[in-house]
């Protein structure tokens, strides 16, 4: 019997590491709220539920050999507590309970003297005018925990802002953070897998955002030796601190003044690795599965000078149906990844499309124009 892996969610990135584990010849079970999930759609053993009813949850953890998760939401004692049945979890429950609520993982990289944005906790006493003192008149609000793509982020420039993204963002968590605004020059971003024998870095890549939404990824950032040095140093310095192994993404500011800062961590496969499918010797997803294992890992070289991903946001609300890539494919060196999402929504990830070579500029105006192509 194949080594039967356990995938807590069933999107995206639950997917593409599906994929891997596949080809490498394992069993994936998938555990999602709803049936048919992109994920879901791979495997044999798609289970229906979710972490709150304990029935469907010993059911999954039953059948696999081994589980990992596609985000860092899943609270760490429900991690713990799959643990506890004498189940492996990678990223452990322990990593999970250091990254998930973004005040204790900004804690431990402060105790660890890595460099990141100013931060304070937000307590019911807290005021703007107090923050204003401590991070400057414009700062931004975070949700400590269920924070992505823009969700649970707030951008606050006087004490309206603070007030209705108060209100707004303890909707979605109660517990909540500011953090200094960085006018930066850059935003990077790296993929660490890390074995118990074993740390590889893939390359530091730069992101753009578009509604605080990965958009565009540029592989390799076009930066010096130096500040690529640094952020791998500070990278693998950061998974250490959280005690982690598996798969990670960092995301970082690099500033007007060439400094790195830490801005999140994500104990998974991350949207600026996306590329690493067609531009790497071994894809980021591959090393998931690898490095889960304790597997040794995949060499993380480019196999192409430069690589330029774009990521495909839904454009419209309704049925993702009679989608027409023809308008993609004609573009003779894209690649283009559908994620099976039956719904679409703006701005949520539908898709993204890769392209690699030898000219930066000719890449990138490719994607920038084959992302035109398709309504999703």
């Amino acid at each position: 019997m194949p080594l039967k892996i356990g995938i807590l969610g069933g999107g995206q990135l639950a997917r593409m590491s599906a994929f891997e584990a596949i080809r490498l010849g394992f069993s994936v079970n998938i555990l999602e709220k709803t049936k048919n999930s992109p994920a879901g759609q791979l495997s044999k053993n798609e289970f229906v539920g979710w972490i709150d009813n304990k029935n469907i949850l010993k059911k999954f953890i039953n059948n696999s050999d081994i589980i990992t998760l596609e985000n860092e939401f899943i609270d760490s004692e429900v991690l713990k507590w799959i643990e506890d049945q004498n189940k492996k979890v990678v990223p452990s429950s322990r990593t999970i309970s250091l990254i998930q609520d973004k005040l204790v993982q900004k804690q431990t990289f402060q105790k660890a003297k890595l460099p990141l944005t100013e931060f304070i906790n937000i307590s019911d006493e807290s005021n703007y005018f107090e923050i204003k003192q401590k991070l400057g008149g414009k700062f931004i609000l975070k949700s400590r925990k269920l924070g992505y793509d823009g969700y649970g982020n707030a951008i606050v420039n006087n004490e309206k802002d603070f007030n209705d993204a108060l209100k707004k963002l303890k909707q979605r968590h109660a517990q909540l953070l500011a953090e200094k605004f960085i006018d930066f020059e850059k935003e990077l971003a790296i993929i660490i897998a890390r074995t118990k024998k074993d740390i590889k870095a893939y390359p530091v890549v730069e992101t753009i955002q578009k509604n605080h939404i990965c958009h565009l990824v540029i592989a390799p950032a076009q930066i010096d030796n130096k500040l690529i040095k640094d952020t791998i140093e500070i990278a693998i310095e950061a998974i250490k601190a959280v005690k982690g192994y598996g798969l990670f993404g960092l995301e970082f500011f690099l500033t007007k003044d060439a400094k790195i800062l830490i801005n999140e961590i994500a104990p998974r496969p991350h949207n600026s690795g996306h590329y690493s499918i067609e531009a790497c010797v071994t894809s980021q997803f591959e090393n998931h599965i690898r490095s889960i294992l304790n597997l040794p890992l995949g060499s993380t070289e480019m196999v192409y000078p430069y690589s330029v991903m774009i990521n495909l946001l839904g454009k419209r609300n309704g049925k993702n149906k009679n989608l027409n890539i023809s308008n993609v494919l004609k573009f003779e060196d894209a690649h283009l990844h559908i994620y099976g999402k039956e719904q679409s929504r703006k701005g949520r990830k539908m898709g993204h499309i890769t392209f690699c070579g030898n000219d930066l500029k000719t890449i990138y105006n490719k994607a920038i124009l084959a992302e035109r192509e398709i309504i999703i």
